[in-house]
């Protein structure tokens, strides 16, 4: 009875006749009560195509049918009941497959290692896993555009503060003058010919002699030291002897004949000579000892601030520059110094003696290579801290003075000292400073309305300030007002003393100012009016003249800094096609 019970069942479901009206579609899955009968299990597991076949086409049995409808009845009990399960594992962050795990660090628990597919719900619907419920694998995970990362940086590195101290002093060592650069930047061919004559004396055992000369604040000593540096390198990497490297600043001297004896002291280290021979006679039997070939080691010496040496017979400078020419000599010599034509004023027998040395001469820098420089000092700072219509601005009047970078660093330097009085005062307008316009050239100034990044940062008018204080002080305005013939005389003493010594006779600098009126075409006053005027400029601390019985050889010196000459000067084109 059971048996034929079935088969009719069977029959009825292949004519699609039969349909319990507690039947529920398996493949929706909208059945509200997931307890069904054997009947209906049967027709949502078999296919409609052809019901009493298997995929592969053969016929089941009655028993084979009941045994698949036993294990479809278990499979559908546990789906339908673990709605809930699933449920509260979503919400613990599982996933359905269990077989993969990774541990979620957002929820602090695991979570499942592949995607979340949508779960049906008890209405019929599908339902979307709560966020969180799982995690993509890093591999999966897309990764972040570049300038999500570079916000990431950004956000990382240390923002600028000027009231941090440690930021500002940081600020202040990188534009200090003890702040040695790795790199020589705007003096590459300078760099490349001093290293070769270098190099050339170090590989032949060659001796040879240079002047390198040029105005103050060029890269000259600078430049030097990374000569020295990079000849001690290349020798060792050619597999030569390194050449023993002596510098000796003049400034530092108080008698001239002293540079022998400071010479010694490095080479040997000795502090004080023998009795019976002086200090050139010693330097030069130490400098030229006979050796072999191969053991013979090259000698650098570098002679800062040369025109200190100058004496009246010019016997020490002459010594200097024989050195390198006696017989099993290992020297190198160069000398620097301020003075362009040293070598063809002072020591014009230098060629008769066959030891007239190259010269190599620095130039004034230019404001482009002004901010090509400030910025390369800038560049390690982990923000911006200048305007950049700011660092302009000090190029281009530095440039126009005397390119000097040792005082363009110093005017930076009292920039960014404004702008830590200003925010310690609290003070964050602008000051209505009458010389501002002049100063700028008509650049804009910043707005009264500054925003925050704005006040933080060293503005324009912190720089023109700077300048202001650097050089248009007292003796830049006593210069401004004097008298046409007066300027005449400064201007002649800064184009004397620049290629000269430090120091000269009244009817020396007289001479120069005669000259300096006949290539400008001014009538030049008479000797006593000459006379008169230099005992003005030095009653209004210009010129310091010294005393004698007669005025024409009375000593005169130049007590302002040719800068400041040069600064308040160059407004007038007589006098800045004159000094350049």
């Amino acid at each position: 009875m059971f048996r034929s019970l079935i088969i009719f069942t069977c029959v009825q479901a292949l004519n699609g006749e039969a349909k319990h009206p507690g039947q529920v579609d398996h493949h929706n899955k909208t059945a509200e009560n997931p307890k069904r009968t054997a009947s209906q299990l049967e027709k949502a597991s078999m296919p409609k195509s052809n019901y009493a076949k298997t995929e592969i086409g053969v016929e089941k049995s009655p028993s084979n049918v009941r045994r698949s409808l036993q294990m479809q009845v278990s499979e559908n009990a546990v789906h339908s009941n673990g709605h809930k399960r699933e449920e509260v594992q979503a919400e613990k962050g599982y996933c359905n497959d269990t077989k993969n795990y990774m541990y979620d660090e957002s929820l602090g628990k695991q979570g499942h290692s592949t995607v979340c597919h949508q779960q049906p719900n008890g209405n019929g619907n599908t339902r979307t896993p709560k966020k969180g419920a799982c995690r993509e694998p890093d591999a999966l995970r897309t990764p972040k555009s570049p300038r999500k990362k570079a916000n990431n940086l950004s956000n990382q590195i240390q923002k600028w503060n000027p009231k941090d101290s440690s930021q500002i002093l940081a600020v202040k060592a990188a534009l200090h003058l003890s702040a040695v650069p790795t790199t020589v930047i705007c003096r590459e061919e300078e760099l490349k010919k001093v290293l070769e004559f270098c190099k050339m004396c170090i590989e032949k055992k060659k001796v040879g002699s240079m002047y390198v000369c040029g105005c103050p604040g060029t890269g000259k000593s600078l430049l030097l030291e990374k000569v020295k540096f990079l000849s001690i390198e290349w020798a060792k990497e050619v597999g030569m002897p390194p050449p023993t490297s002596v510098v000796v600043n003049c400034t530092s001297l108080t008698n001239t004949s002293d540079i022998f004896s400071k010479i010694l002291e490095q080479c040997q280290g000795k502090k004080k000579c023998s009795v019976n021979s002086s200090p050139f006679q010693e330097l030069k039997s130490f400098l030229c000892e006979k050796k072999q070939s191969s053991a013979k080691k090259m000698t650098l010496l570098i002679i800062d601030e040369m025109d200190y040496l100058i004496s009246k017979d010019q016997a020490v400078l002459y010594d200097l520059f024989r050195l390198p020419t006696f017989p099993n000599s290992h020297c190198m010599l160069i000398g620097i110094s301020n003075a362009i034509d040293l070598t063809d004023r002072f020591l014009p027998k230098l060629q008769s003696l066959n030891c007239k040395p190259l010269v190599m001469t620095f130039r004034a820098y230019s404001k482009d290579q002004i901010l090509k420089i400030l910025q390369q000092r800038l560049m390690g700072l982990p923000c911006q801290i200048f305007q950049p219509e700011a660092l302009e601005l000090c190029a281009r009047k530095v440039a126009a003075a005397s390119g000097d970078m040792r005082k363009v660093l110093h005017v930076c330097r009292g920039a960014v000292e404004m702008l830590e009085a200003e925010l310690t005062s609290g003070i964050h307008e602008l000051d209505n400073i009458s010389y501002e316009k002049s100063m700028t050239n008509g650049l804009n100034l910043p707005p009264e309305r500054l925003t925050k990044q704005e006040i933080n940062r060293v503005r324009i008018d912190h720089m023109a300030r700077a300048l202001a204080k650097t050089f248009r002080s007292a003796v830049v305005d006593t210069i401004q007002s004097l008298p046409r013939h007066q300027q005449i005389v400064l201007c002649s003493a800064v184009k004397f003393f620049r290629r000269r010594k430090k120091d000269a006779t009244l009817g020396e600098l007289n001479a120069a100012y005669l000259d300096f009126c006949k290539t400008t075409s001014m009538y030049p006053l008479t000797g006593p009016e000459f006379s008169s005027m230099c005992r003005v400029l030095s009653d209004q601390a210009l010129l310091n003249l010294g005393q004698s019985r007669e005025d024409r050889l009375r000593r005169v010196t130049l007590r302002v800094d040719e800068g400041d000459v040069n600064f308040a000067l160059q407004g007038i084109r007589f006098f800045r096609n004159c000094l350049q």
